[in-house]
């Protein structure tokens, strides 16, 4: 136990042969249960776990018939814990990429801070861009913006990180089993965590890299994939937080900022219309309005902003 209160440690296994067997043997003392899920892997990953059980009794193994995603793996540990009236998860990946040294550091937010969810923040750690791979670094760094606007937590970076402290009450208020099965599992949890009025905090965390991980993430096809589900969710958040669950008028300031935005792209693209394919004088009240358009959508869509930030201060 840590602190009085009973720890699980969430460990999603892909083909983790040559890794797994570092997570379990550098697992502090005061760890009570790792859940080690494995993902249908193709490898001896269930064999190396196995053989660790033997001497390490508190290995609790779940084993996926179907490959799930890392996101499925997570949501079964998850629900492992929920189950088992565990005090607080802490996600670890099996490829011994998250440093148990700062398990502490994400503990403390939930013990003693009151946070519901703590999550490491590599981007912030030290000399971070050095030794992130420059495009993990930049992907990280675009999706950790969408994230924000997405899920209302304007205060958080580093979406993407796996390494976090969930404690007892959100464990029992999320619906894991309609939690994003693949990469994007993090983002999606913020969003519903927003959504559950969650309160969430960065923790700075040292990035690990170069420790025999072999990384299946193909940047440039995630951050298109996560992109399109952020939209999908911050849509289905606006809906949640203020239309079905409270009202809040941010909703018209974002509704006219898109709909002067479109305005605004298609009077631009009259513009270009004229000018480039026709070769003629574009008309003056065309691009007035295509400006003001352009103005107005900003400020609608700033304003909005402005009023999510405000509205979500104290999930801080």
């Amino acid at each position: 136990m840590y602190k009085d209160h009973q720890i699980a440690i969430v460990v999603p296994a892909y083909n983790e042969e040559t890794q797994i067997g570092k997570v379990i043997t550098t697992m502090p003392d005061y760890v009570d249960k790792i859940v080690i899920v494995n993902d249908c892997s193709k490898d001896n990953t269930q064999s190396v776990i196995n053989s660790f059980s033997k001497e390490y009794s508190y290995i609790v193994l779940i084993n996926h018939e179907k490959n799930q995603g890392v996101g499925g793996a997570i949501a079964s540990g998850y629900k492992w814990c929920r189950d088992n009236n565990i005090d607080i998860a802490v996600v670890m990946a099996g490829d011994a990429q998250m440093d148990p040294n700062d398990m502490p550091l994400l503990l403390d937010e939930v013990i003693i801070k009151n946070v519901d969810y703590a999550k490491g923040n590599r981007l912030i750690y030290g000399d971070a861009y050095k030794v992130i791979p420059k495009m993990r670094f930049f992907g990280n760094s675009i999706l950790s913006l969408l994230t924000k606007i997405a899920s209302g937590y304007w205060h958080i970076a580093d979406s993407q990180t796996g390494y976090t402290a969930i404690n007892k009450k959100a464990l029992k208020v999320i619906d894991w089993d309609l939690m994003y099965k693949r990469y994007g599992q993090p983002n999606d949890l913020l969003v519903k965590l927003n959504v559950a009025q969650m309160v969430v905090r960065d923790v700075p965390i040292k990035p690990v890299y170069n420790v025999g991980e072999k990384s299946g993430i193909k940047v440039k096809k995630v951050v298109f994939t996560i992109s399109w589900l952020l939209v999908k969710l911050f849509f289905w958040r606006l809906k949640e937080r203020y239309v079905i669950r409270d009202f809040h008028p941010l909703i018209f300031f974002y509704f006219f900022g898109f709909l002067m935005g479109v305005s605004s792209l298609l009077l631009f693209g009259r513009v270009f219309w004229f000018w480039l394919i026709l070769g003629v004088n574009i008309p003056s009240i065309n691009a007035l309005a295509a400006f003001s358009s352009f103005l107005g959508a900003s400020q609608f869509i700033l304003f909005a902003m402005w009023f999510d930030m405000e509205a979500n201060k104290h999930l801080r």
